[in-house]
């Protein structure tokens, strides 16, 4: 259910601290029946974005805190205040709250307008940003960039709302104006729970939990170096109508998402074929870590699509440190306490099987299409190496090498030789994907892990 005014007229808001119309203001109030603590900050004025208003905003987040709910801003502000250093002081408290309250309550914004300096930050805190068509965020403007680097950019290339969908990774979803933001928020509000003690809302939506997926089954083909869209699988696999795709266009190799099965809220991760075979760069890997991270944090459960024949090769990914940034995932998995269940549609290979989500992480549940292949590579590439000598010196080197392949294939890429070896937990009928792991879904909500005694994990940022 989604809203575009979120107020209840039946409850009128309960303001928190002073208001200021043209500046900020606080309140507590419903959406869709849930209580939020809901702010605005629009700095229209000049006197705008300073200490006052930064008290408003952290008082919201406090009291979101002491009673357990999400916390739901609009703001535009260019954080240009008279009260200098004092605003800046106030909005390092802002910020600190915000960090406090990770993990705790969702946290989502919705950026209407410029947000500049010093209040960027808390937009990069945010579990989830909606970012309009013509706001613009960045820490540095324009003028400075020019200035140091000698490139003229406007506002928009700097760090508009494509520019946040694409590139930086900020936002979660992009909107037309303030009343599509505020409907895309409530969506978002509607995978989520009120706070990590609790379970996200269900919501029954008609869809029978053992119908079977078709269309799902039928959108993969057989062949492994065919591409196809995975989010028709998604379509098929969840309730109706019910997949939320966030940051889809930032490394849209690879697939995040919120769904329902059976009613119940679910985070979504999927190789994406369709898009460079699906292979994991250092973005995919950043964004499918962070939503790992965030709906682990939240007490979502996971589900997790692989078809993937492994990490993008290239000098300048692996200079950029692929190998760090591909263990973000495989550190947001294994730390995952969350019932967390898996699927091998066709390719898993390498280290890229490791990090998405394999038996030997944690996962719950690992099933597997009769199409899937489980190994260190395919067989092109594993004939090419462990059969070099033997093919160059073959009088039909083609045929020989098709023999070795399909003999590989059989061998080594079997789902059910995966299954006896215990890496998989079940081969099914892709049509029976949707009722197993609805039925899995059910049985492991209540899982309750013990979590090792120590400050925290040291997570490779």
């Amino acid at each position: 259910m989604t809203v575009l005014d979120p107020v209840d007229r039946a409850r009128p808001p309960t303001p928190i601290g002073a208001d200021r119309p043209d500046a900020a203001s606080a309140d507590l109030r419903e959406i869709d029946g849930r209580t939020v603590a809901f702010f605005h900050l629009d700095g229209r004025s000049e006197d705008s974005s300073g200490a006052a208003e930064a008290e408003v905003v952290e008082r919201a987040l406090a009291l979101a805190e002491q009673i357990g709910c999400p916390v739901v801003g609009i703001v535009r502000s260019v954080a240009v205040a008279p009260d200098g250093v004092d605003a800046l002081v106030a909005w390092g408290r802002v910020a600190a709250r915000a960090v406090r309250l990770s993990g705790v309550v969702p946290l989502l914004l919705a950026v209407t307008g410029p947000i500049h300096g010093s209040l960027a930050p808390l937009i990069g805190l945010a579990d989830h940003v909606v970012v309009t068509e013509g706001a613009t965020a960045y820490v540095n403007g324009p003028t400075p960039v020019r200035r140091v680097t000698g490139r003229t950019l406007d506002a928009d290339e700097l760090g508009g709302a494509v520019a946040h969908a694409t590139r930086t990774g900020v936002a979660s979803l992009t909107a037309v104006d303030e009343d599509d933001a505020r409907r895309a928020l409530a969506d978002l509000l509607d995978h989520l729970p009120d706070h990590h003690l609790t379970d996200p809302p269900v919501r029954p939506t008609g869809d029978p939990p053992t119908r079977r997926c078709s269309a799902a089954a039928a959108a993969v083909p057989a062949e492994a170096v065919r591409a196809y869209d995975v989010r028709a699988v998604l379509d098929d696999v969840f309730d109706a109508g019910t997949v939320l795709e966030v940051h889809a266009g930032r490394a849209p190799n690879i697939v995040t998402a919120y769904a329902r099965l059976g009613g119940r809220s679910v985070a979504v991760v999927a190789n994406q074929p369709a898009v460079r075979a699906g292979t994991i760069d250092i973005d995919a890997s950043c964004k499918a870590a962070r939503h790992v991270q965030g709906a682990d944090a939240l007490s979502i459960p996971i589900i997790t699509f692989v078809d993937t024949p492994g990490y993008e090769p290239g000098r300048d990914l692996e200079w950029r440190g692929m190998i760090r940034h591909g263990a973000k995932l495989v550190h947001a998995y294994a730390a995952a306490t969350v019932p967390r269940l898996g699927v091998i549609l066709r390719k898993a290979y390498g280290g890229a099987y490791i990090v998405m989500d394999s038996r030997t992480t944690g996962n719950d549940l690992v099933l597997a299409w009769p199409t899937a292949e489980i190994a260190v590579m395919g067989a092109p590439g594993a004939v090419a190496i462990l059969h070099r000598r033997e093919l160059d010196a073959a009088e039909d080197a083609d045929a020989r090498r098709a023999e070795l392949e399909d003999a590989y294939q059989a061998t080594f890429l079997s789902p059910r030789i995966a299954a006896e070896r215990g890496l998989v937990d079940q081969v099914i009928d892709p049509a029976d994907t949707r009722r197993v792991l609805g039925a899995a879904l059910e049985r492991l909500r209540t899982k309750r892990p013990t979590l090792p005694e120590r400050r925290h994990a040291n997570e490779p940022l």
